[in-house]
């Protein structure tokens, strides 16, 4: 039996019906992992003795003919940016290489309470800053459908252990695509939730109006499963929402998808216009209504995030100061006086890309630009909303491409920061919105280096505010 290709559901009959324990099944993929990652790098630690004792207490359920949550057994991947208590929490930075969680992030809590098995937390970029990770400060991690290429970021280690088969869904954070543009990289599902919908208590924070924890799937469905399993409204995160009751079940000859115009433009890769034509060809097909929309502050996105993004990352960042979390040079004999310790601290310990964030926020926030920078980002913003809820207004889904090329090659784009952060450029929008948004498979290329390996180009699904049902079964209809 093909363990590794069993679907979320799959798997919880089979443990229920004792086909193999979810001791085994914890074991088969720790040593898949042991064997397999050494060439993709996904994970940065893998917690085997936590796993082996969670699938222990989902065999125990099983033993006493108990009901076995869905994600019961089911083994799983999470971004080193969100807590697990009495594991390494590190960021993918220097500064908290040695840094232990106190405690559970709220998504771990309810995944814990529905029995998953935790096989280790995964690589990213940085603080989440990045779209490649390969700004993380320990490796790089590869893309699993070709080792030359980059798995996408922020959340690359997530996306790529779910491609490669390490497990069955991974969680992940999305400050500006950092779940859609990776899953879109590594041809499997990925979701980043309206805000709101799931609780950030306990996860590191980039952007705070921005962030959204989110899942991956091999398919559609296990992206949405572990997705139900991880929302709900928390009342220790204030920005959490109590969500409405899921959509009722959508007839694809009565839905009507919009197609932003301006998505579709020059500098776009040939093949993937190509592939996400034919993807709408295909739901036009299947009998739905295919309309083109207007999104005509689109161009002004990128710049508004990066203004507004770094500012909350200036702040947020603050904390790591070298006293109470993480490295810090306290001790260090050249270092006179406490502000030498912050200074000393930070330049030592965070990498390149995070100081770069760092002082574009500070600089935004400081007096005499922060009506010319901030304000003004926080206007465009509005704006940004307002289009989102126009278009909306007229189409049930909007479908747009995920990234602007297919996943490029490792070191490609280092050296030119502006070019990478352009490989977001159909993605932030979604979070400046703060709606949600399906990043998942439209169809598969011959890479150009090597006929033998084919490149997943990725799609985006976005809807209104919490109708995230809809967009799963519009996605599962498409995937089918």
């Amino acid at each position: 039996m093909e363990l590794e290709k069993l679907s979320i559901r799959q798997i919880h009959q089979d443990l229920i019906d004792k086909k193999f324990s979810a001791e085994e099944l914890a074991k088969f993929f720790l040593d898949k992992i042991r064997k397999e990652d050494g060439e993709i790098n996904s994970f940065i630690t893998i917690t085997e003795d936590l796993a082996l004792k969670q699938a222990k207490k989902a065999d125990e359920i099983i033993a006493k003919k108990n009901d076995l949550p869905l994600l019961g057994g089911v083994p799983c991947a999470i971004k080193d940016n969100i807590l697990v208590e009495g594991i390494k929490c590190t960021s993918a930075s220097k500064i908290l290489e040695n840094y232990i969680a106190p405690y559970d992030a709220t998504v771990i809590k309810k995944i814990k309470e529905q029995g998953a098995v935790i096989l280790g937390k995964t690589n990213m970029d940085e603080f989440a800053m990045g779209s490649s990770t390969e700004n993380s400060a320990f490796f790089c991690t590869k893309n699993p459908c070709d080792t030359s290429r980059v798995p996408g970021g922020s959340s690359g280690g997530s996306a790529a252990a779910v491609s490669a088969g390490f497990c069955k869904f991974a969680l992940g954070s999305d400050t500006g695509g950092s779940i859609r543009q990776p899953a879109s990289f590594c041809g499997v599902a990925g979701l980043k939730p309206s805000y709101g919908t799931v609780s950030r208590y306990g996860v590191m924070a980039y952007a705070s109006s921005l962030d959204q924890i989110g899942s991956f799937g091999k398919s559609v469905e296990d992206c949405r499963d572990a997705f139900k399993a991880i929302k709900g409204k928390d009342p220790l995160d204030s920005t959490s929402l109590k969500e409405p009751a899921d959509s009722e079940k959508i007839d694809l000859r009565n839905l009507k998808i919009g197609i932003p115009k301006e998505y579709f433009v020059a500098g776009m890769d040939k093949e993937v216009e190509k592939t996400v034509k034919e993807a709408i060809g295909k739901y036009e097909k299947m009998g739905a209504e295919i309309i083109e929309v207007s999104l005509p502050h689109t161009e002004y996105a990128l710049p508004c995030y990066y203004i507004i993004a770094t500012a909350e990352a200036s702040a947020n960042l603050a904390r790591f100061d070298g006293i109470k979390y993480g490295s810090s040079e306290v001790g260090n004999s050249e270092v006179k006086d406490l502000l030498e310790v912050y200074i000393k601290s930070r330049e030592k310990y965070f990498g390149s890309e995070v100081k770069r964030r760092i002082m574009l926020g500070t600089y935004v926030l400081s007096s005499g630009y922060y009506d010319a920078y901030y304000k003004q980002a926080q206007k465009v913003r509005s704006l940004v909303r307002g289009d989102f809820e126009k278009a909306l207004s007229r189409a049930d889904i909007l479908l747009t491409p995920v990234s602007p090329t297919l996943p490029f090659k490792i070191g490609e784009k280092m050296d030119d920061p502006l070019e990478m952060y352009l490989s977001d450029i159909y993605t932030i929008s979604i979070n400046l919105a703060g709606v949600g948004a399906l990043s998942l498979p439209a169809g598969w290329v011959e890479s150009p280096d090597d006929k033998a390996k084919k490149l997943p180009i990725g799609m985006q699904l976005i809807a209104k505010p919490f109708e995230e049902e809809k967009i799963f079964q519009a996605a599962m209809a498409f995937e089918k």
